[in-house]
């Protein structure tokens, strides 16, 4: 399954004081999913998307030497970009879910085709 993750939401999730520090929790986020599927707690392929000041902790189309992990910038707002993901994922494999509480997006993403997972998944995995 091609997992999206909706880096904003995840982090979000966690009162943690990430709201002072946007790029930072984005990438440690990225830093533990890249850590989980280098330690086999995850499958790939994984893509994150970051949106805003969060862009600045993720470079876009870095791999952290994990080949299974992608990083895109949404250039307007992170649930638009998840969804063209979504819609372009599908044709070639149904396999697709989507990691984020946000119920909007949640049945934007379903009616397309993926599945949705909540951030507290994602975090067990990590």
């Amino acid at each position: 399954m091609h997992l999206l993750i909706d880096a904003a939401n995840v982090v979000g999730c966690r009162p943690d004081g990430w709201w002072r520090d946007r790029a930072g929790a984005a990438a440690r986020l990225v830093a533990q999913v890249a850590g989980a599927l280098a330690a086999g707690r995850m499958g790939g392929p994984v893509t994150v998307v970051v949106e805003g000041a969060a862009r600045d902790g993720a470079a876009e189309g870095a791999v952290l030497q994990q080949p299974a992990l992608r990083i895109v910038h949404a250039a307007r707002d992170g649930d638009s970009a998840i969804l063209a993901l979504v819609v372009s994922l599908v044709v070639e494999d149904p396999a697709v879910g989507v990691v984020t509480a946000d119920r909007a997006l949640q049945a934007l993403v379903t009616a397309a085709g993926a599945q949705v997972f909540r951030p507290g998944w994602l975090l067990e995995q990590l």
